[in-house]
């Protein structure tokens, strides 16, 4: 059940938002927020002292399931693919339409990384937190747990149910894992009317676009042998650095935009062994789904040549699919993105429209109205250990969201409803 323009409310989204601003229920959520951003603080280091990297999301989301019943959601649990689920209701509002709100638990850090070393990696300087993570999507968590508390606190029972997701598998080779089991086997497919996916710092930007991707690992197996005995046999790292050069000379237009990064190489045992394998992990992107598959053709081509060209006889070619996120984009007229426009100039913010890789790809894909929005603040050095947010604004676009996700809950009724308080 989608939202859609035969859906909304005679008012405008301009007078919607207006209204929405007025209600008592609403100031309470807001008076939540601006007096408990030293709690959001607090949740923010303390989840980052919990390693989540991708497949190894169980402890922080344990971490949130607690957080969650504290707050008193309800049907708090964790479904098959390990997110954390919850919702927001009226106790009539238990079937039919309901709404995401989500953050993804992972990074792409591993959990030795940022588990044995974390005292050293986490620095607080000033209102800046250095931290793997702080950001992407430490910062989107958070701002998850203040919708859930104002909402709660101000005693709002949305009109259908508000589902909140700490999901699964967004980072790298999840291949938005948790967003792809909500949508296409739990409990709440075919109900989402639309998500919003709390991703990072920011108060102005809306991905609307899903980039799509396909990741690949290329594996170019040989004979192996001794540097000195065994010399003249095919080896497959100087076979997959040819390849690699072919891949490089690719020509690759500006329009459409696509990209092509060698993320990661692998192979051999010592310096005086002919590997018996070399591996590289490829991440290819592009705007034009066309564009996506003849640019993948090309790199096929080119490993599948140049492993002939070496000796077809004694190497073996093996090419797996990681990962491929689908693209899509939320249609202009969209009501979601009138809620979004609305609510920012509301607040006199800008409203950036942008093309990204997010949770939001996999209902974007179903045509289902989806959008990935910052949580607040700024930050930093993404994917990087210096990574870094400052909490600096949180306020303003939390309102944003609490606004937005309000809003949205009421269009997928088909009327306006003002929060029970």
């Amino acid at each position: 059940m989608h939202l859609s323009t035969s859906h909304l409310a005679p008012a405008s989204a301009n007078q919607r938002i207006a209204r929405l601003a007025t209600l008592t229920a609403v100031h309470r959520a807001f008076h939540w927020l601006h007096l408990h951003q030293p709690q959001l603080r607090m949740w923010q280091l303390e989840m980052l002292a919990i390693p989540a990297p991708t497949f190894e999301e169980a402890a922080r989301a344990a971490w949130f399931e607690e957080r969650f019943r504290a707050l008193g959601l309800s049907n708090v649990h964790l479904d098959d693919a390990g997110n954390v689920l919850g919702e927001i209701r009226a106790p009539e509002a238990s079937s039919g339409p309901c709404v995401l709100l989500s953050a993804h638990l992972d990074t792409v850090f591993p959990a030795e990384l940022v588990g044995k070393d974390y005292a050293a990696l986490l620095i607080e300087d000033g209102s800046r937190i250095f931290c793997p993570g702080v950001c992407d999507n430490a910062a989107g968590l958070t701002g998850l747990l203040a919708i859930a508390a104002a909402l709660r606190y101000a005693s709002i029972a949305p009109p259908v149910p508000l589902l909140f997701a700490a999901n699964v598998g967004e980072e790298g080779q999840g291949d938005l894992l948790g967003m792809r089991h909500i949508f296409h086997h739990g409990a709440y497919r075919g109900r989402i009317a639309a998500a919003i996916a709390l991703e990072g710092a920011g108060s102005t930007s809306v991905v609307t676009k899903a980039l799509a991707s396909r990741r690949f690992r290329l594996t170019i197996h040989g004979p192996g042998g001794h540097s000195w005995t065994d010399a003249g046999r095919p080896n497959p790292i100087f076979v997959m650095g040819r390849a690699l050069s072919r891949v490089d000379d690719l020509v690759l237009p500006p329009t459409p935009r696509t990209t092509v990064n060698v993320g990661h190489i692998m192979g051999g045992t010592s310096v005086n062994s002919i590997p018996e394998s070399a591996t590289a992990l490829i991440d290819l992107r592009s705007t034009s789904a066309d564009r996506l598959r003849d640019t993948e053709a090309a790199i096929r081509v080119a490993f599948e040549e140049t492993v002939v060209i070496a000796c077809a006889k004694e190497l073996r070619l093996e090419i797996e699919v990681i990962g491929d996120r689908p693209g899509g984009a939320l249609n202009e007229n969209d009501p979601l993105l009138g809620t979004i426009r609305a609510v920012d100039r509301h607040l006199t913010l800008r409203t950036e429209q942008r093309l990204g890789s997010t949770d939001a790809n996999i209902p974007l894909s179903m045509g289902i109205p989806a959008v990935a929005i910052g949580a607040g603040g700024k930050g930093g050095g993404i994917h990087t250990l210096q990574e870094w947010y400052d909490p600096t604004g949180r306020e303003t676009a939390l309102r944003r969201v609490l606004l937005t996700v309000l809003d949205t809950l009421d269009l997928a009724t088909g009327s306006e409803t003002e929060p029970a308080a």
